[in-house]
């Protein structure tokens, strides 16, 4: 089973997928709830599987796949991307509980596209070769379109999605044109990604593919300029396809994964561009939180704010910048994931998220109330959260390698607590007048379990983070170490 656990993982979502069809739509969000589970499982059983101070890649799977163009069907795992697999699996789970009361239109529609997402996300953590790593990643884009489009949240939902698509499109195409050239650039056509590791690139080739790569991954991480999508799809999307694109920075592990080891010197050699992008998004997510009047919004401004700085940590190219960028994106998935859960349950309360129509939304709600804030304080770095061991590795390895960015950064994440904070105290202390808030009921027992489990995982990783930041740890010296060569 060890063999094919990847596979399973990955695939069992789509079959459920296409299950959902046979049966009657009724039994649509259980069989979903099922399918998630057990892929819940499948992912604890890769990341008990997983040996970190065995080989780098592991559970491994190869398959010869275009034989013309020696594309194989690859998969497998280190330490930089084990972790996400039951991350993922347990924000879909949140997510299907965010929208479990919500869908009475078209309901197998909606959920084998979820599913559809999943499958993909995944794709995305365990594809070792680039041609599988590109399908995965377009993959993602037709489930989250139709979504908003269909479910928005907002009546200019449609809008939103169509520019999202084009967005998302215009960025997949340097992506291609880089794993076109990587290549090309082979004496056989070779996409397999341990091979292209071991063989450098000639420099002017890394400048191509670094630029190429950068422009691709920089719309989903999102860097600015290319932002904007964001805080429009966050405000339109439902809460649970917003916790899942927010929550998965797909967008950041393309850049850990494939811009910066497979164009090392050039990336080195662009240094200050990459910790200036970092240090540019931080510092506009920050002043943007002071600036929006809707949670929704103010917190995809946080979260472009803070994925900025696992930016700027990796420009450091060490290690201890690699860890902590994947100790942040991990927690990113339980703090911004799991912050825009809640606001999806605050949102079908009280019909908002604006903070002038929620004041005193504490009283009524003080589980709801409660579980934002502590969200919060871990996507804004709070010691004792799952972000803090993450954004302190950040922060040594950015003042290091570029003390003037750093201290900029400790400046931005000052300005974006402080943000996140006056928010929260607008929208849930106060008088509460809207009737709808008065009238409000807090968290169902679910939607409680939800919570728990955030709140546990979040306290657990930031009280004692060592065993997961040693999961880590070797990929990060090995990658690091690729980079020297």
């Amino acid at each position: 089973m060890s063999r094919h656990l990847l596979s399973l993982l990955v695939f069992l979502p789509l079959a459920g997928a296409a299950i959902l069809w046979l049966l009657p739509a009724r039994a649509a969000r259980g069989l979903t709830a099922l399918v998630m589970l057990a892929t819940l499982a499948a992912a604890s059983a890769a990341l008990v599987a997983f040996d970190p101070a065995g080989a780098r890649f592991q559970l491994l799977e190869r398959v010869l796949w275009v034989a013309s163009l020696n594309v194989h069907y690859q998969v497998g795992v280190d330490g930089l991307s084990v972790l996400f697999l039951p991350a993922t699996a347990l924000l879909f789970l949140a997510g299907l509980v965010a929208c479990w009361n919500l869908v009475h239109d078209a309901p197998r529609l909606h959920y084998s596209l979820l599913l559809l997402l999943q499958c993909a996300t995944l794709g995305i953590f365990c594809a070792l070769d680039t041609v599988l790593f590109f399908l995965f990643w377009e993959l993602t884009l037709p489930p989250v379109c139709f979504l908003l489009a269909r479910w928005g949240a907002t009546a200019g939902s449609a809008r939103v999605a169509a520019r999202y698509f084009l967005m998302m499109l215009a960025g997949g195409v340097p992506l291609l044109l880089a794993f076109v050239l990587l290549a090309a650039s082979q004496p056989a056509p070779a996409f397999d990604l341990p091979a292209l590791l071991a063989k450098p690139l000639p420099r002017s080739t890394q400048y191509a593919v670094f630029f190429l790569c950068l422009a691709g991954f920089a719309v989903k991480v999102p860097l600015v300029p290319l932002h904007t999508w964001l805080p429009q799809f966050a405000l339109a999307a439902p809460g649970s396809l917003t916790a899942l694109l927010a929550g998965l920075k797909v967008g950041a592990y393309g850049l850990i994964r494939f811009a910066i080891p497979l164009a090392p010197a050039a990336a080195q050699d662009l240094h200050w561009l990459l910790a200036g992008l970092g240090t540019l998004t931080l510092i506009y997510g920050a002043v943007g939180i002071l600036a929006q009047s809707n949670l929704r919004v103010g917190l995809a401004h946080a979260s472009i704010c803070h994925v900025g700085l696992a930016v700027l940590g990796l420009a450091a190219f060490t290690a201890q910048g690699v860890q902590g960028a994947v100790a942040l994106l991990l927690s990113f998935s339980l703090s911004t994931g799991g912050a825009f859960v809640l606001l999806e349950f605050l949102r079908q309360r009280t019909g908002s998220t604006d903070i002038n129509g929620l004041g005193g939304a504490a009283a009524t709600m003080p589980l709801l109330a409660s579980g934002f804030l502590i969200c919060g304080l871990a996507g804004v770095g709070m010691p004792g959260t799952s972000s803090f061991p993450g954004e302190f590795m950040l922060i040594l390895a950015a003042l290091r390698s570029h003390a003037g960015a750093g201290m900029a950064a400790l400046f931005g994440l000052a300005i974006a607590a402080a943000g996140f904070l006056a928010l929260y105290r607008q929208a849930f202390f106060g008088r509460a007048t809207r009737r709808e808030v008065l009238e409000a009921e807090d968290l169902r027992p679910r939607e409680r379990v939800v919570l728990v489990i955030l709140i546990a995982l979040i306290g657990a990783i930031g009280l004692y983070p060592g065993p997961w930041l040693e999961i880590v740890r070797p990929a990060a010296e090995a990658w690091a170490a690729g980079l020297r060569r």
